[in-house]
Formats: structure tokens, sequence, C-alpha cells
């Protein structure tokens, strides 16, 4: 079954008022949400609820979280936004 997802909500909630973020986040969501498997889309709403410290490292490669089921979407979305 597939889930719906509200996409300017999750827009807006990656608008974190960290321009470091803002400027991954917002156009990953605006360009290839939507083509993402509905649990990765999932996924995606649920990493946008960790902290902004966390979510800076993991995507900027400074770590992983220790939850295993966000590595690949956090791959996925550095290698799409050309995160080195």
């Amino acid at each position: 079954m597939s889930e719906t997802f509200d996409r300017k909500k999750i827009i807006w909630t990656c608008r974190r008022g960290m321009l470091e973020l803002d400027v991954i986040l917002i156009p990953f969501a605006e360009q290839h949400f939507e083509h993402l498997s509905d649990e990765d889309k999932q996924l995606f709403v649920e990493l946008l609820e960790q902290a902004d410290p966390d979510l800076f490292n993991w995507i900027m490669g400074y770590g992983m979280p220790v939850e295993a089921k966000w590595h690949s979407l956090i791959e996925h979305i550095r290698k799409v936004m050309k995160v080195s």
C-alpha cells in the first residue's frame, strides 16, 4: 500500500535554520523525494526529526547514525547532492 506524504510539509520541515543543511535538504526534497521508495520516504521523514547537529555531521560525512536504517539514505543524499 502506497503511503501519502505531504510534499509541502516535508519541504517546510527541511528548512532547518542552519544554512548548511537548508542548501542540501530543501533541494533534495524538491528534486528527489518523489523518486524515493515509500520506505525511503518514511525514513527521510524520520531523518528530519533528528537534531540539526546530528544531521549536519551525518550529511557532511563526519559520522553516521547508530541506527543503520538511515545509512543508505544518507549516502544517497550525499551522492545526488554532490556532498564530498
